[in-house]
């Protein structure tokens, strides 16, 4: 029986393994902390049909057969390839060999506190897009950090993408919808409270992405206003004084808010060039794992018997996530099929 190796234990690892352990493999998804799920694990609702993530996590689970072997709080340190086999040496001390191994160690969120203007880590009313998703399985209003209701809170899109100051010139793809979707929930949970999103341009590119903005806009009284925060800083009473500028209008504005969320974007996993270096699979400009090929072979590398999915390669959609996390269990068993 051909065994394969998953590397990463979030929800494109997971789908890759219930895949192939269908197909009868020996599968082992190693994951390099102590529960499975990634990022989506600490989600609250999923865009654009508000469905809980931790469903969507726990149905993953679920379906993992017990010929899933998974190894949690385990990193591979050191890669070597024999006679078309991987033999992959473990932080444990154990080692074991592989016929083809997929890479699905996903994203890690750019660190907001890199953008000093905006005042994170610096002012207590000033959080991420991620620790306001974790805020929202509590089901209580929001709530800013002095313990008064936020009346009136300002979200600011692209924080660490389509930004050449910080080096990330790609956009990471599901900022503006996650965004819309936050207002949304804040807009409900703080009845008559005062929302407002700064975006460079919305792109709202998927399927039912545009009604959610549309139902932002008419039945919650969502604020879009198209602007570049410059600066943020804080008032006597805790609450935020933002300076940026209108780019529709050509003006500057000035806005006093209880909150500011930052809709952070996504990096390469701090992984990712380690494993590009084991395996030998080159790095595109944005510092993601490079493909074979950008149109016919996305879920191959360079490399025979190593194969990437999820957004290793890039930011992706969930939905985007596990039909790549399909498609790549479907190219190994191709693989193996051929050899």
């Amino acid at each position: 029986m051909s065994k394969i190796a998953i590397i990463g234990g979030g929800i494109a690892g997971m789908e890759a393994a219930i895949r192939l352990s269908a197909l009868n493999f020996e599968v082992h998804l190693i994951e390099k902390s102590f529960i499975l799920g990634g990022h989506v694990k600490n989600w609250h609702m999923l865009f654009p049909d508000l469905s809980s993530a931790t469903q969507l996590v726990e149905q993953q689970k679920n379906q993992l057969r017990d010929s899933v072997n998974i190894l949690l709080g385990i990193e591979v340190i050191r890669a070597s390839y024999t006679n078309n086999k991987y033999t992959l040496y473990f932080s444990d001390g154990s080692s074991n060999t592989f016929d083809a191994i997929i890479l699905t160690t996903g994203f890690k969120l750019f660190p907001a506190q890199r953008k000093e203007e905006y005042g994170y880590s610096i002012y207590s009313n000033v959080i991420t897009s991620a620790e306001l998703e974790e805020y929202f399985q509590t089901d209580k209003p929001l709530y800013t950090k002095e313990h008064r209701i936020a009346e009136r809170i300002a979200f600011i899109h692209c924080v660490g993408s389509r930004d050449d100051k910080v080096g990330n010139r790609y956009c990471s793809k599901v900022c503006c919808v996650t965004a819309v979707k936050q207002a949304m929930e804040t807009a409900r949970r703080n009845p008559g409270a005062e929302i407002y999103l700064f975006y460079m341009d919305l792109r709202m590119f998927d399927r039912q992405f545009e009604d959610l903005y549309f139902q932002a806009q008419t039945q919650y009284g969502i604020r879009f206003i198209r602007g570049r925060l410059s600066e943020v800083s804080e008032k006597p009473d805790s609450r935020l004084f933002l300076k940026f500028e209108d780019t529709l209008l050509g003006k500057p504005l000035r806005l006093t808010t209880d909150m500011l969320v930052l809709m952070v974007g996504m990096e390469p996993a701090e992984n990712t060039g380690q494993l590009a270096r084991l395996f030998n699979v080159p790095v595109g400009n944005d510092k993601f794992l490079l493909p074979k090929n950008l149109h016919q072979y996305r879920n191959l590398t360079n490399q025979p018997g190593i194969f990437l999915a999820g957004c290793v390669s890039g930011p992706k959609t969930i939905g985007e996530t596990l039909t790549d996390a399909r498609s790549a269990a479907l190219e190994v068993y191709n693989y193996l099929n051929r050899n």
